[in-house]
């Protein structure tokens, strides 16, 4: 019982961590769009570049994060898997710039370890679930 309920907030903890890091950059994106890119160095030099880094990064962010709240809150399992799959494509979206363009920057490079940790995090996560299910059947 104690395993499960330790499970139980790992797991809801991880989804809503991952829903207020996603959250801080969505608000970020809506408020400032500019501000998002000054982070990888760029600069949007049109009304339609920071309409689309508003709509790309906050505003389908944020449907991110409610999707997030409520797999937390309805869905753990659910929530774990997206999260697995949405960090380590992000992770592996990396790994092909890498290969394809060159070597990350020092940026690029830390985002690679913390999006393949929190994929991990989500794998582990899924299998100790899935280890505590097979003990109940």
């Amino acid at each position: 019982m104690t395993t499960e309920i330790i499970f139980r907030t790992a797991s809801k903890g991880f989804i809503f961590f991952s829903a207020v890091s996603l959250g801080y950059v969505a608000l970020l994106g809506i408020l400032n769009p500019q501000g998002v890119m000054d982070l990888v160095g760029v600069t949007l030099p049109n009304t339609d570049a920071i309409s689309s880094i508003r709509g790309i990064y906050g505003g389908v962010g944020l449907t991110i994060v409610g999707l997030l709240v409520y797999l937390a809150l309805y869905h753990t399992t659910k929530g774990l898997s997206f999260l697995a799959i949405f960090w380590g494509s992000y992770a592996v979206s990396r790994l092909i710039t890498m290969f394809h363009d060159g070597a990350l920057g020092e940026f690029g490079t830390n985002w690679l370890v913390i999006e393949s940790m929190m994929c991990l995090t989500g794998i582990v996560l899924l299998a100790f679930q899935r280890k505590l299910n097979g003990k109940k059947a």
